[in-house]
């Protein structure tokens, strides 16, 4: 019988998870998506990973209890072990959206936040798409209620209900600030939020001194925006599992790449039947 918990994420800076320089056709370093939301996700794999590296500079050896043991060279069992923790992907709740001369809205969606509620266990209805919380600043619209105005459209407010339910332990979002839109329109909503940019490389192994562009060495990456908030569920063999530390639920720990130019940082605060 495995014990449950799970883990929220909330990004403190741009983070990509993904491809590496040059591995996708035209240079552009796209992160990893959800097949059906084509909304970022981070895999259980790279969760995995930055805990058990968190835990190897610690106290060296526990890795190998609690995350599996890696594999060794000339046994006929490959010496690998069975990890007491196991991670499942995170994917988001609510990501950050730019509304020119308005404020940021957080936006989500019914299915995104349906694996939401099937992990932490809120008990409220999943909201309607097009619903806001009351309060929150778009423009009034004769005939037609609140406007939120995007680069691309602008999106009409159809219901407004307490969303309060729907904010993660651990997070100090505003609630008057949430939107859930439909499950068509998430996509393309976080495409516009998605921080990118342009990188190059400058200089060469023969004149590494001289600033200019080596040949072949311009790319773009894309990142989840700085704000961004995302839930992974946690299966446990035991308990008395203390990543943090004692007596710690939470932490800043580092995911994906690009961490030299500031990338990666997030705080993980982690609920349930774990300790």
């Amino acid at each position: 019988m495995y014990r449950k918990a799970y883990g929220v994420i909330e990004t403190l800076a741009p983070v990509h998870v993904g491809a590496t320089a040059g591995e996708e056709t035209g240079n552009l370093n796209l992160i990893f998506r959800d097949q059906f939301t084509q909304t970022g996700i981070i895999p259980g794999s790279s969760i995995r990973g930055r805990f058990r590296a968190d835990l190897r500079d610690r106290e060296p050896g526990e890795e190998q209890l609690w995350y599996g043991h890696e594999a060794v060279d000339g046994r006929s069992d490959g010496g690998t072990t069975e990890a007491l923790v196991k991670f499942e992907y995170a994917s988001l709740v609510w990501f950050p959206v730019f509304c020119p001369g308005q404020p940021v809205v957080w936006v989500s969606c019914p299915l995104l936040l349906k694996r939401f509620k099937r992990i932490v266990g809120v008990r409220a209805d999943i909201p309607e798409p097009y619903t806001a919380q009351r309060g929150l600043q778009g423009r009034p619209m004769k005939d037609q209620g609140k406007i939120l105005f995007f680069n691309l459209g602008f999106l009409e407010i159809e219901h407004e209900e307490d969303l309060s339910a729907w904010i993660p332990r651990g997070t100090d979002l505003d609630a008057n600030k949430l939107v859930v839109v439909h499950d068509n329109d998430i996509a393309m909503l976080h495409d516009m939020a998605l921080y990118r940019q342009s990188r190059v490389k400058l200089g060469s192994k023969e004149k590494p001194n001289e600033k200019k562009v080596d040949g072949g060495a311009f790319f773009n990456t894309e990142a989840l925006p700085e704000g961004s908030i995302l839930v992974f569920p946690i299966a446990l063999k035991q308990t008395d599992w203390k990543p943090f530390g004692e007596n710690e639920n939470s932490s800043e720990l580092y995911f994906g790449g690009l961490e030299s130019i500031g990338f990666g940082r997030c705080l993980v605060s982690l609920s349930g039947d774990y300790q």
